[in-house]
C-alpha cells in the first residue's frame, strides 16, 4: 500500500512539473514574440539549460561562479578587449544595467580568454562604461563549457541560474524590443 501511494505521490509530482515545463515553455513563445529588430537574434530554448559552475576571477582578484547570481534574471555577455563588436555592444549592456538593474535584473560581463585587468579598465574607460564588473575567464573554461565560439555571446540566464536564452554576435540590448523581453521575464518571475 505504502509503495503505491508513493507511486501516486511521484505521478502527481511529475505531471506538476510537466504542467510547469509547459507554462513556462508558453511563457517563452509569448515572450519571444516581442522579439524586433537584433533581437530576432536571440534564440530561445526549448528546455532550461545548465551552466558552468566554473570559478571565475574577479576584478579584486576574488573568485566567484555564476551560482553567485541565483535570485535574479541575468544577460551574461562574453567579450574580449580585443572583439570590435564588443566595444559597439558594451555601451548598450551598460545603459541596460541603469535602467533595470536591481534585485531582480543584473548585466554580468566576463572577459574569456587573454585579457589583462589594466586593457581591461582601459576598455571600458574609453567606452565611458563605468557600472558593469570586470570578471575574467583567463583559460575560457567557462565559455568552453557553455559552448561559446565567438565574441561577443549573450545568454540570460534564470534567477534559479539555468540558460533560457542566447545571442550570438552583438546587439541593440538598449532597443525597445530587448528591454520589452527583459521586463516580460522578470514581471513573470515575480508574479510566478
Amino acid at each position: 500500500m505504502k509503495i503505491i501511494r508513493c507511486c501516486i505521490l511521484y505521478m502527481a509530482l511529475a505531471l506538476g512539473a510537466n504542467g510547469a515545463m509547459a507554462d513556462m515553455t508558453a511563457d517563452l513563445s509569448e515572450i519571444a514574440a516581442l522579439r524586433d529588430g537584433d533581437m530576432k537574434k536571440l534564440n530561445f530554448h526549448s528546455e532550461p539549460q545548465p551552466v558552468s559552475q566554473i570559478p571565475f576571477t574577479r576584478q579584486d582578484g576574488t573568485t566567484g561562479t555564476l551560482a553567485d547570481y541565483q535570485g535574479k534574471h541575468i544577460v551574461l555577455n562574453f567579450w574580449a578587449t580585443w572583439c570590435a563588436p564588443c566595444r559597439k555592444e558594451m555601451p548598450m549592456l551598460s545603459e541596460l544595467q541603469t535602467e533595470l538593474g536591481g534585485d531582480a535584473f543584473e548585466v554580468v560581463t566576463l572577459a574569456t580568454g587573454r585579457n589583462a585587468p589594466p586593457a581591461m579598465k582601459k576598455f571600458f574607460d574609453e567606452i565611458g562604461v563605468d557600472n558593469l564588473p570586470l570578471h575574467r575567464d583567463p583559460q575560457s573554461a567557462i565559455a568552453r563549457e557553455m559552448g561559446v565560439f565567438g565574441l561577443p555571446i549573450t545568454v540570460i540566464l534564470t534567477p534559479e541560474g539555468q540558460e533560457i536564452a542566447r545571442l550570438q554576435g552583438d546587439a541593440h540590448w538598449n532597443s525597445d524590443s530587448a528591454k520589452a523581453i527583459l521586463r516580460a521575464l522578470i514581471d513573470g518571475a515575480a508574479g510566478g
